[in-house]
């Protein structure tokens, strides 16, 4: 929000996020009546729904995932769609196909389940990867083409991922191209004992009452990313997400000795989402500028599942959290 001189005022973008955000602690309220603990990965749901960005789920069965994404688009007055991945999936049972009429001799479009505002991609990795190609166009170019025709996706248009560890039975490893189209990975980890103690409490009933209220809708969301994109982010702040994506590709130049843990680093779609994941914590957080700890905070997120590691990692027992978290602890913080 520039002022008569250019300048970016920032206490009038500050005033503004503060009065547009609190459709946020509505929608924390309606997920807590069902949800207990997870904080994190309710508060990433919201980054992702904010930053207009997919989020990919991953955990052991029975940790609320498809609990929480199903909990959160009740919360919206929108169009929710729940699609359950298997072997035998196709193509056309995602998007939808052409369907032959032998009375007009015509084809006509028979639309699949994607034509919704949030998509629930339930265990999205134990269909194959055509089905997953299927999914590129609807997550980058938000449409769909059947046959000749496409079709725009209604806004906003989320896809909301859980998948099943890869050491587990019956699973794909999914395509590096869809993978990277996910704004944010989270692995989700099992609750504290304390929580585990609230969830005996209130889910162990055959009938447990979980009733949620949309308090949000479409048009809400729409305005609130409107804001978002309004967030300032300083240029040092900037000059650091550069630099934290670069020493991925290049961490020589910034002093790290990890070059052959690394086969591959961070594509600029990082240095993008680790911006706008970061103003959407600041929104959530009630700010109207971007910190380094907003960065740092969302980074291990975005960047988890989009730098690859060498053979050599893997023979180390490195992982990609492992390099993320060293290149975080060594880039000068602003």
């Amino acid at each position: 929000m520039p002022t008569k001189n250019g300048a970016i005022d920032v206490k009038a973008i500050n005033e503004k996020v503060r009065e547009e955000s609190g459709f946020v602690q509505r929608i924390r309220e309606q997920i807590r009546r069902v949800i207990v603990g997870q904080q994190v990965m309710i508060d990433r749901l919201l980054v992702g729904l904010l930053a207009n960005g997919h989020v990919l789920l991953e955990g052991v069965p029975g940790l609320a995932k498809t609990m929480a994404v199903t909990t959160l688009s009740r919360t919206l007055r929108t169009k929710f769609q729940r699609i359950q991945f298997t072997p035998d999936l196709l193509p056309a049972d995602l998007i939808g196909t052409l369907v032959y009429n032998p009375q007009s001799g015509a084809f006509t479009v028979k639309k699949g389940p994607i034509f919704a505002n949030i998509i629930l991609a339930d265990e999205i990795n134990r269909a194959p990867a055509k089905v997953q190609s299927a999914l590129l166009e609807a997550m980058q170019e938000k449409q769909v083409t059947i046959g000749d025709e496409t079709f725009e996706l209604d806004r906003p248009f989320l896809v909301l991922a859980t998948q099943n560890p890869i050491e587990q039975e019956g699973t794909y490893p999914l395509p590096e191209a869809q993978v990277d189209r996910f704004m944010l990975k989270l692995k989700i980890d099992y609750p504290t004992k304390d929580d585990e103690r609230r969830i005996l409490d209130r889910m162990a009933f055959t009938d447990a009452d979980l009733d949620v209220e949309p308090v949000v809708t479409p048009a809400d969301v729409l305005h609130a990313r409107e804001v978002v994109d309004e967030i300032y982010v300083d240029d040092k702040v900037r000059d650091y997400i550069v630099d934290i994506v670069l020493a991925t590709r290049t961490p020589g130049q910034y002093g790290l000795d990890i070059a052959n843990l690394i086969e591959w680093g961070a594509s600029p779609r990082a240095t993008i989402y680790l911006t706008l994941a970061a103003k959407a914590r600041a929104f959530l957080e009630g700010r109207g500028y971007v910190t380094p700890q907003d960065v740092k905070s969302i980074g291990m997120d975005v960047l988890r599942h989009r730098v690859i590691i060498t053979y050599e990692a893997e023979a180390e027992e490195r992982t990609s959290e492992d390099v993320v978290k060293q290149i975080f602890d060594h880039i000068q913080v602003p």
